[in-house]
This record gives C-alpha cells, sequence and structure tokens, in this order.
C-alpha cells in the first residue's frame, strides 16, 4: 500500500509524545488511529496508527494501515497505481476481499484473507495493489517492516505463506511472522519480528506466552479487548514495552474481538520515513524520489498493471531530520 496522503509530511521518528489515551495501570499506552484518504475523487480511508508523534516503530514495524470494512458497490474498489519502495517489507493482510498484485519481479499474485504477502523492497521496487472484480467488501491491515542499515539495500523478493489456524481454548490465532503458540511462519525477515491476527471468543481470557526482549502492538480490528487490564477498542492500537513473558488479552463482550499483534525487538536505529521511501538521511530520500520520477532502473516496471504510475508528491522545504524512536519505559 502506498502512503498517498495529499501532504506527504516529514516522518520524524521519536517526537515528542501528544494526544491519545492515558496508559492503563500496568503500562499499556493506548494509541488512537487517524483517518486517512488513498486519494481520488473517490478515495478509500484507512485508519493509521503507526507512524504518529506518540511512536512511530514498534520493534522494525514502522507503518500500520487498517481499512475496512469497505464496501466496493458504495464505496469504491482498491486501486493503487505503481508506486515505489525503498528500505523496507511490505506486509499485506486482508479480512475480506481479494487484491491482485503486481511488482517489479514480474510477480503476479493475489492477497486472499488468511494468506500474507510480504515484499522486499530494499535498494528499490515498485508494485501495484488493485482489488478483483468479485470483491464486494475490502478489509485489513497494510504493515511495513524497516529494514536495519545492514540489509536496507538488500535484493528485491516476495513471499507468500498460509498459516494454519491454532485453536486454543477460547481463541483462534495465525501466525504471519515469527512464532508464537506453537506456531512458525517460515516468511523471512531481516530482524526478529512477531505478527498474528488473534480471534478472541466472546466471555473468554488468553494468556499467550512471548518474548520478553521484544515490545508488542495489538492492533483492534472488530469488538473490544482488554490488554494487561487497559481496555482497547476498536481501531485503537495498544502498546506494551519489553519486559513481560506473557500477554493476556480479556474480552468480556457477547461478541468475539478480532486483533492483530505485532511485536520485536526496540529498533535502535535512527530513520528517515517519507513517502514510500525509508532512508537514513534527507539525501537517501531525494535521491529515492529523483530515481523515481526519472523512472530509473532501480525501481523496474510494474508489468501488466491496469493503471499509470502513481507521481511522487513535492519535498517538503526543509530538511527532514532522521530520528530514533521514543525510549522505552
Amino acid at each position: 500500500m502506498s502512503n498517498t496522503e495529499t501532504d506527504a509530511a516529514a516522518l520524524r521518528c521519536g517526537a515528542s509524545v501528544d494526544g491519545g489515551r492515558p496508559a492503563g495501570s500496568l503500562g499499556v499506552d493506548v494509541l488512537p488511529a487517524r483517518e486517512v484518504p488513498l486519494g481520488g475523487p473517490r478515495a478509500m480511508h484507512v485508519r493509521r496508527t503507526l507512524p504518529q508523534r506518540a511512536r512511530t516503530l514498534i520493534g522494525a514495524w514502522c507503518f500500520a494501515d487498517h481499512f475496512g470494512p469497505h464496501e466496493v458497490a458504495t464505496q469504491g474498489a482498491m486501486d493503487l497505481p505503481p508506486h515505489p519502495h525503498t528500505g523496507l517489507q511490505t506486509v499485506s493482510w486482508l479480512f475480506s476481499g481479494t487484491f491482485e498484485h503486481r511488482d517489479t519481479l514480474g510477480t503476479h499474485a493475489h492477497i486472499r484473507p488468511g494468506e500474507v504477502n510480504l515484499m522486499t523492497g530494499g535498494h528499490g521496487i515498485a508494485h501495484s495493489e488493485v482489488s478483483t472484480p468479485d470483491t464486494t467488501v475490502i478489509h485489513g491491515v497494510q504493515l511495513w517492516v524497516a529494514l536495519p542499515e545492514e540489509h536496507r539495500n538488500a535484493s528485491r523478493d516476495f513471499q507468500h505463506h498460509a498459516p494454519e489456524l491454532t485453536q486454543l481454548d477460547g481463541a483462534g490465532i495465525r501466525v504471519f511472522l515469527g512464532s508464537l503458540a506453537g506456531q512458525v511462519s517460515p516468511v523471512r525477515t531481516f530482524t526478529p519480528l512477531l505478527g498474528a491476527e488473534i480471534v478472541v471468543e466472546p466471555r473468554a481470557t488468553l494468556t499467550l506466552s512471548v518474548d520478553a526482549a521484544f515490545e508488542h502492538g495489538l492492533l483492534v480490528d472488530s469488538g473490544e479487548i482488554g490488554l494487561a487490564g487497559t481496555l482497547l477498542r476498536s481501531a485503537e492500537l495498544g502498546y506494551l514495552p519489553p519486559g513481560a513473558d506473557t500477554v493476556t488479552m480479556v474480552n468480556e463482550t457477547a461478541a468475539p474481538a478480532r486483533a492483530i499483534l505485532l511485536g520485536g525487538p526496540p529498533f535502535e536505529e535512527e530513520i528517515v520515513m517519507w513517502w514510500n521511501f525509508i532512508g537514513r538521511s534527507h539525501e537517501d530520500i531525494v535521491r529515492a524520489r529523483e530515481d523515481w520520477e526519472a523512472s530509473s532502473d532501480r525501481f523496474g516496471v510494474v508489468k501488466g498493471s491496469p493503471v499509470d504510475r502513481l507521481p511522487a508528491p513535492a519535498l517538503p522545504n526543509a530538511v527532514i531530520t532522521p530520528r530514533r524512536n521514543p525510549p522505552t519505559r
């Protein structure tokens, strides 16, 4: 997914905290979403929880868009033209609908509910995402992972995995990255990561063993979930700092609650993220934008895309300063 905000602000990782609901008694920071249009006369709106001033990364997870349920007949289809990426991996996960993915590797794949597509765009890649004609409801998340300095110019890559459903007492889990509840994903990443869909049944309590070195984020899709004593509502992201070796989720309602659990060790490197590029300096961003606008071989060509490539927005009239994430508590 592209960060297609009309005014693509320079996001300074580690800016001071403001906004959001207070942290809970057990150290959960509640991060609200902001609504962002993806562009066009019938723009599909998404709810963005990462990055924001309160927190710009959870582990190496640096971007989280949550969208739908979105009725195609009345609200329009997903139609993202070819657009570039550098210094990151994109992770696509759907609850409903199907997207057609094309990239400059020559990949032509579909993104379906319960199946993860991970694309690596280190030095440079471009891709498009268009909902299929038979899709009636679009609903899911699009996530980005920052690549560490050692690997930020990694070669283009694409991986697909359909994780099995693990049924626990009161919950169902699909692990698309990392390991949890006995599941291990084969998808390759450049830093340790956790990504899982969790559905907590009505009136159920779920306690999971997790890596104490990880910080975690729980993004609630539907329903309400209590995380470590703090209530999270739909579209809110709860942040837990490292230190706990278990995570407890409680659903006190009469309906199932669904969430995405993200995790990873704190990402200590400074990054600059602007539009669809991640770099380490203002110059990195300027160079990437120039290469995209010049149709450089750095990004290649998305063959077979039914829509034209997306032009880059104008750069801000300021030097984009690299920052790191706020210190963990």
